[in-house]
């Protein structure tokens, strides 16, 4: 009689084990289509991230092919501004005055008109050496003039919110 218990216990173990395995079920249609509409969503935003990223990197483009050639402009203005300074001594030459002023004037309308402006420093400001780069420094002409500008050699342009040419001056120590 232990045999054939054994084997009905046996047999009962085994309908346990069948039951307990589960058999693959096939996603239903919605579920289906559930997991379409997440793919298609993103897709579609991984898509509208690369549209954001290339046109950023395209108005940067721009900008940078627009600096190379703004700093390349730069010691032509210099070079106007020197002559026009020399020009304004010589009395003689108030009609060569009057065309290179016209010149340089326009150079710089469509410098401007192209985002280039000037960085404003004047004698007396105070240094900013995120604003200024320092050439030399000299003793103070008075006590107002430490550690303030004293004269400038160069002018500094900006072109949009950035810094092309930081203007070189000479502080007072």
């Amino acid at each position: 009689m232990s045999n054939k218990e054994d084997i009905k216990e046996e047999e009962k173990n085994m309908e346990v084990v069948e039951s307990t395995t589960e058999i693959p079920v096939e996603p239903t249609s919605e579920e289906l289509i559930q997991q379409e509409k997440d793919k298609f969503l993103r897709l579609f935003a991984e898509f509208e991230n690369y549209k954001k990223r290339t046109s950023k990197e395209r108005i940067e483009l721009f900008r940078t092919a627009n600096q190379e050639l703004m700093t390349v402009l730069l010691p032509v203005l210099d070079d106007f501004e020197r002559a026009l300074a020399h020009i304004e001594d010589d009395k003689e030459a108030e009609e060569l005055r009057k065309g290179v002023l016209l010149i340089y004037q326009k150079l710089i309308n469509t410098l401007e008109q192209k985002g280039l402006t000037k960085v404003e420093t004047k004698a007396g400001d105070t240094f900013d050496s995120e604003i200024h780069e320092a050439i030399t420094q000299i003793p103070a002409p008075s006590k107002k003039l430490k550690g303030k500008v004293v004269d400038i050699t160069e002018q500094g342009y900006k072109l949009g919110d950035k810094i092309i040419r930081f203007p070189k001056v000479v502080i007072g120590q």
